[in-house]
């Protein structure tokens, strides 16, 4: 089990390993745009991952993919839907608003 913490509005979620940010949200009934289904397709779960990086799966050659597509990506941008929950340490991640050309 790992800790979830989701920006800005700092709600924490405890999340079992193998489960993806999407799912871990999606089930905490925390709003996030997710339109493909969590296919990697259309990039509208674009998050921000600020602190946990060994807390989840590395970035796969299809969300890097994506992420290459999307306006206002960073070192820490990552898609909801295919990073998933390693376990091993708390992650915090902040969500993206209207500001961010999504």
């Amino acid at each position: 089990m790992a800790t979830l913490t989701v920006m800005p509005s700092g709600k924490t979620i405890e999340v079992g390993e193998g489960t993806t940010i999407l799912a871990a949200l999606l089930g905490a009934e925390v709003e996030i745009p997710h339109k493909c289904e969590g296919q990697a397709k259309c990039g509208s779960c674009h998050i921000f991952l600020q602190e946990g990086r060994k807390g989840v799966s590395k970035v796969t050659r299809l969300e890097n993919e994506k992420l290459d597509t999307i306006v206002g990506v960073g070192s820490k941008s990552r898609l909801a839907c295919q990073a998933t929950i390693l376990g091993t340490e708390n992650v915090k991640i902040e969500l993206l608003g209207f500001g961010s050309g999504l």
